[in-house]
């Protein structure tokens, strides 16, 4: 009949959609048929730690069984040595890893994200005879305590008057400055030095103070190092908030700082989450410096899964236990702030 749809024939329809907004059968099946193989590469190494913390030693030297109850029996031997037999050699280090982290990662967010924000709004232009008088005044009491025994206290504060005397006297005479690029740039250059090159001037300052093996020293030093990281990624987040309300509250009144807390924060909540998830990370998992600066009452808990590698070689069923209660403080704060990483990630993504 003249007019008449001609019928579809099968491949049509497996491979075409049926209507506008939705996918094809063929092209549906091959999605979730990937969606679900990475979902099966993301989870395996995680059932890979649970099934090993369930195996006794011979079960672990016999090769890789992987189904419970077929391959192998499993036992709670391993969950039993960790929580009961040396469980205060646990607990300890477990906190040790909650203070240290979640302090640390608290104070690089706030200072670095207020540092980000000085940077995204205000333009400096710090003079580099300044700087490089800041640099010798610092490198003089260096050298003023450990080749002459001077109290660190008094070589500070007397540092830092000549550098104060000196910066007022030579003010006018300094012409070169720099940026707030080159300021930035300064900042993440930071976590280009290889952590091991600082790490011995790092316990020989620390010993000095007499803190070693404390959570301060391990606080103070995980937020030095992660407050390049907030600074950066902060930046991008606050540039991209237009000025205008801003504007508006200061028209109103509000201070540089209630701007801040009030108006910029709550717009930057994506930017805060995703980038307090990531140095939480690196503070959780941060072995290096944690293994210079504490022993015993400061240990973290990637010091205590390092040692289970004893001089029968590496206790696996031991670590996996140790791993599988590692990840899941963080595993908790990614799920709890699920929805504000994507859209800090997405944020970031089509910035520009």
């Amino acid at each position: 009949m003249t007019g008449a749809v001609p019928p579809r024939s099968w491949a049509s329809r497996l491979f075409e959609p049926r209507r506008l907004g939705r996918q094809a059968p063929a092209t549906r099946v091959l999605v979730y048929a990937g969606l679900l193989f990475w979902t099966f590469v993301v989870l395996f190494p995680f059932y890979w730690l649970l099934v090993t913390s369930l195996k006794l030693p011979i079960h672990v030297a016999d090769g890789p069984n992987y189904l419970p109850f077929v391959d192998f029996t499993p036992s709670p031997h391993a969950w039993h040595y960790i929580f009961v037999e040396i469980g205060r050699d646990t607990f300890r280090p477990y906190l040790n890893s909650v203070i240290i982290a979640g302090a640390s990662t608290a104070l690089a967010v706030v200072v670095g994200s207020m540092a980000a924000y000085a940077l995204a709004r205000i333009d400096y232009r710090p003079k580099l005879g300044t700087i490089g008088l800041f640099v010798v005044a610092l490198a003089a009491v260096v050298v003023a305590v450990i080749a002459f025994g001077v109290p660190w206290q008094l070589a500070a504060v007397a540092g830092i008057a000549v550098f104060v005397f000196l910066a007022r006297a030579l003010a006018g005479r300094f012409r070169r400055s720099v940026g707030n690029g080159d300021i930035l740039f300064w900042i993440i250059s930071q976590r280009i030095l290889p952590p091991v090159v600082a790490a011995i001037p790092i316990y020989v300052m620390f010993q000095q103070l007499g803190l070693l093996d404390t959570h301060l020293a391990l606080i103070l030093t995980y937020m030095t190092v992660n407050l390049p990281i907030v600074v950066w990624l902060m930046y991008d987040f606050f540039a991209s908030i237009p000025t205008d309300l801003e504007e508006s509250a200061q028209i109103d009144g509000a201070s540089r700082y209630r701007i801040f807390f009030d108006v910029v924060l709550p717009l930057a909540k994506p930017g805060l989450a995703a980038t307090s998830l990531l140095v939480l990370v690196l503070a959780w998992n941060e072995y290096l410096l944690a293994l210079f600066l504490s022993t015993v009452d400061a240990q973290t808990m990637p010091l205590l899964v390092s040692a289970q590698n004893a001089t029968r070689g590496p206790q696996w069923w031991y670590m996996s236990v140790l791993i599988v209660i590692m990840i899941l403080p963080v595993t908790a704060v990614a799920v709890a702030l699920q929805k504000f990483i994507a859209r800090g990630l997405l944020i970031g993504a089509v910035k520009g």
